[in-house]
């Protein structure tokens, strides 16, 4: 019998009871997980029952900018934390391996922590971290469902899912503070932060982008709606005043009144792929994957089937000696499966995003699907539709300049 303290006040026992095909089934958790167990459990049990309270899902979206960082810190530096757990949900360190600092561990952290503060600022000038405020998808999906199978959505994916996921994004930081604990940089390191940070710069560049095109159509065509004494909407009533010289570098286009009826943005960043910012965010913590991979000593990799519970006691003779070759084969693949889930939710979500915005502007959308890939540049597009002799249609819808607009790009 095993336990492991994740609840307050006791643990979770795991007796060899429950079987798996009639074998016996034992659940073994690193101590080292309990408190990062604690908080996972605390922050999804709190954002589940705000999301039922205020009848609002975006709840986990809130908290999204800070808890990979948490769970980076803690394992980062779990060395100076004491070793015993004075009260639940107070950080501690259950190793008594883990005595002093992994440089490498502290410059994760380090990138991660500047990873934060970009995306709580994006966060924050959109509005999300108003309790009131909730993500357009999560509305568009209520409305498609029945109640009762969207709260089982709310729970399941959005709820549990999401926030095992981003306690999985502090695993590679886990590997580097306790299998590399003590090893000096190397110059891989240090290319990588280098890597790290010009990804951060791609990603901000692509965020003040849209968020500059956004400013601008809503400002524009709140303008319109008055002038012609038509009733605004919710998002032309809040829209703020289009000033350049307020817009980042990099971020000073120069929007055309086409661009405001359009819908989308397409230009800069978002003329060479549909969601640049996306692309990055995996970027990120696929690099981010690689700190512990790349350095020496590699890190102590799990049989990835020994992360399912009795999966493998539940075979012998050849099949055991199979799953084993296997395990062992896949075993260095398995820091990578934090970055692994993360693009699967990616690519998803931003199928799903696309089918919203491909029925709200059927025509210019679907021709910048044609024109550009998703998250990558594809010059064979371009290519396709030129042979198909499509190309100045396409060229036109995506990106037609005509009836500009008196707002200028600044040098």
């Amino acid at each position: 019998m095993s336990c492991v303290g994740i609840l307050p006040g006791g643990c979770i026992v795991s007796p060899a009871s429950p079987s798996f095909f009639g074998h016996s089934i034992t659940l073994n958790v690193d101590p080292i997980y309990t408190w990062p167990l604690q908080f996972c459990l605390f922050s999804t049990t709190a954002t589940w029952v705000l999301s039922v309270v205020t009848n609002n899902v975006s709840q986990v979206d809130r908290v999204w900018t800070f808890l990979p960082t948490i769970y980076t810190a803690y394992f980062a530096l779990m060395h100076l934390l004491p070793t015993e757990q004075v009260v639940w949900l107070a950080p501690f360190n259950p190793s008594k391996d883990v005595t002093e600092a992994s440089p490498r561990a502290l410059i994760m952290l380090g990138v991660t922590t500047i990873w934060m503060f970009r995306l709580s600022y994006n966060t924050y000038r959109r509005g999300l971290f108003n309790l009131k405020d909730e993500d357009y998808r999560w509305a568009v999906l209520r409305a498609q469902l029945p109640p009762w199978l969207f709260q089982v959505v709310n729970l399941s994916f959005i709820a549990i899912i999401q926030n095992v996921l981003l306690l999985s994004l502090g695993y590679p930081t886990k590997l580097a503070a306790v299998d590399q604990m003590g090893a000096p940089l190397e110059s891989t390191d240090y290319y990588l932060v280098l890597y790290e940070l010009a990804v951060l710069l791609f990603e901000f560049t692509a965020d003040n982008q849209q968020f500059s095109y956004q400013t601008f159509k809503y400002d524009l065509l709140a303008k319109e709606a008055k002038s012609q004494g038509k009733k605004l909407t919710v998002a032309q009533v809040k829209a703020e005043v289009y000033d350049p010289k307020k817009q980042w570098p990099l971020a000073r286009l120069a929007w055309t009144r086409q661009d405001a009826k359009r819908g989308f943005v397409t230009r800069g960043l978002w003329a060479y792929m549909r969601h640049p910012n996306f692309a990055a965010e995996q970027s990120f913590w696929w690099i981010m994957s690689s700190f512990p991979l790349v350095a020496s000593p590699p890190p102590v990799s799990p049989d990835p089937f020994m992360l399912i519970p009795g999966l493998r006691s539940a075979f012998t003779g050849p099949a055991e000696l199979r799953w084993t070759t296997v395990g062992e084969t896949l075993s260095p693949l398995v820091p990578l499966l934090p970055a692994f889930a993360l693009s699967m939710l990616f690519f998803s979500s931003t199928a799903y995003t696309e089918a919203i915005t491909l029925k709200k502007y059927p025509k210019a959308y679907k021709a910048y699907q044609d024109r550009v890939g998703m998250f990558v540049w594809s010059h064979s597009r371009g290519t396709m539709i030129k042979l198909e002799g499509r190309e100045e249609e396409v060229n036109e819808l995506v990106w037609g300049d005509s009836e500009k607009v008196v707002v200028k790009k600044e040098d």
